[in-house]
């Protein structure tokens, strides 16, 4: 088992692909392909899975298929369908990031999945790769799972466990638009607990105590009531910066700013608010 830093523009700790025994949970994104063919010296993985589809997690899923034809990828079934079309995730994504130049300067290609590739999951299945258990996880992405490796006990929780830069305990919790939801996102943390863990595996970043769990939830609760209680964006972002530097080495707030942008952070939650409150 070993976590290998795709080193996202360069920075260490932004994105982190997990290798278990050959198989790749959350590869990164595409631009970031060569840093993880490097890692792998040339190595075929067994399978990929995808906690959810963001670019940061999966961009580069498609172009690893490209390069192996054969590769599984694993994917809930809510994300599965924009995997093999990624026209209108790029196209909402761009919207995020300045356009299409802005989206592929920053993330790279996302490139178009052959269907026979999925191996499209629900949740609640086992034995997956002989290894994993998997759970539908909501709250970050409406297409979230976590997988639980039963020989180590580890948990690989993509952005349910939160964002943590070691080695400094802050967490913040990536809430980008278009689907957070509060309340699916704290029953999923339930859900992961109820596995026991010994460790937990970030995609931001690396390896994690289980009482990360709490982190998480104690980051949720805390920006919730920031966006309520902050004048906009311009507002949040300040007191969300000033947090983080506040409470993380110099380097490591760079970090954690680059994993969750903080007007991101803010535009996620306000949605959240307007369909929910």
């Amino acid at each position: 088992m070993r976590a290998i830093d795709v080193r996202h523009q360069g920075r260490e700790k932004v994105i982190c692909c997990w290798e278990v025994d050959g198989v790749l949970i959350d590869p990164g994104p595409g631009v970031t392909e060569g840093t993880l063919l490097e890692a792998l010296g040339g190595e075929r993985p067994r399978a990929l899975l995808l906690t959810h589809i963001h670019f940061d997690h999966a961009g580069v899923s498609g172009a690893l298929v490209q390069r192996w034809p054969d590769l599984p990828v694993y994917v809930h079934e809510r994300g599965a369908p924009h995997l093999v079309d990624p026209s209108r995730l790029m196209a909402s994504a761009g919207r995020l990031y300045g356009g299409d130049e802005g989206l592929r300067r920053l993330w790279g290609e996302m490139v178009p999945l052959p269907e026979q590739n999925l191996r499209v999951l629900k949740g609640g299945e086992t034995d997956v790769e002989g290894a994993f258990r998997v759970e539908y996880t909501p709250g970050h992405a409406s297409h979230h799972v976590c997988y639980f490796h039963e020989a180590s006990r580890w948990a690989f929780v993509g952005d349910v466990g939160g964002a943590r830069i070691p080695p400094d305990d802050f967490t913040v919790a990536p809430t980008p638009p278009p689907d957070i939801d509060v309340a699916a996102w704290k029953a999923s943390v339930e859900t992961v607990r109820g596995w026991d863990p010994v460790a937990l595996g970030l995609t931001h970043f690396g390896e994690a105590p289980p009482e990360q769990l709490d982190r998480v939830i104690a980051a949720l609760e805390a920006q919730v009531e920031l966006e309520g209680t902050t004048d906009g964006e311009d507002g949040f972002v300040a007191a969300m910066d000033a947090r983080i530097r506040a409470a993380m080495d110099p380097a490591g707030a760079e970090s954690m700013i680059a994993a969750t942008p903080l007007d991101q952070l803010r535009m996620g939650l306000a949605r959240w608010r307007k369909k929910f409150g």
